[in-house]
């Protein structure tokens, strides 16, 4: 079970479950989603491989590759060539395609910071790149959580590890025709 804790103080619990086929076999997940322990929404059916992918991107990308590498922090490098891109977007639909039960999505924004000079003279402004992850439930309240790419690499990769134990060891990474493209499940 995956946490953040988010800008107003309050906590997003996101937990993967097993979506199961007709013979009960676990092939993919769903989160579901939780704000202080209160059930909030459920996102993402088969996000599973978009959420192995977003983790290898940014422990890629805190390493330097790429163009995250013109960011002198690594907690500013994040894996997208857009500088306020989204890197997921999770929904719940029903079968009939009907929106509803919450909504969970990443993205990446860039701030300027003021940095005083110590002593004399002026500062100047700094660039920082932050994960914005954004909650909705089904009540339509949102929650929003800012990271770093490390603290983003960690949740990630904690959702990740707990849907391949969920899925009974099975590797998400073995998937790669799902969710590419889009960077939407639905």
């Amino acid at each position: 079970m995956g946490g953040l804790r988010c800008v107003d103080g309050s906590y997003l619990t996101v937990t993967p479950v097993a979506c199961t086929d007709s013979v009960g076999m676990p092939y993919e997940i769903t989160l579901e989603l939780h704000r202080d322990g209160t059930p909030y929404g459920s996102v993402g059916e088969r996000c599973g491989w978009l959420l192995a992918h977003l983790a290898r991107g940014v422990d890629e990308a805190r390493r330097g590759r790429g163009v995250a590498r013109q960011w002198a922090d690594p907690d500013d490098r994040f894996p997208d060539e857009e500088p306020d891109s989204e890197l997921f977007s999770f929904r719940y639909r029903t079968r009939s395609g009907l929106v509803g039960g919450g909504e969970l999505r990443c993205q990446l924004r860039t701030i300027p910071v003021w940095q005083p000079r110590s002593g004399s003279g002026p500062g100047e402004w700094r660039l920082t790149r932050r994960a914005y992850v954004e909650a909705w439930g089904t009540t339509g309240v949102g929650m929003r959580a800012v990271l770093t790419s490390a603290e983003l690499a960690v949740f990630v990769r904690g959702l990740v590890n707990e849907a391949e134990g969920c899925l009974k060891g099975r590797d998400l990474a073995r998937n790669p025709g799902e969710g590419t493209g889009t960077g939407e499940t639905r």
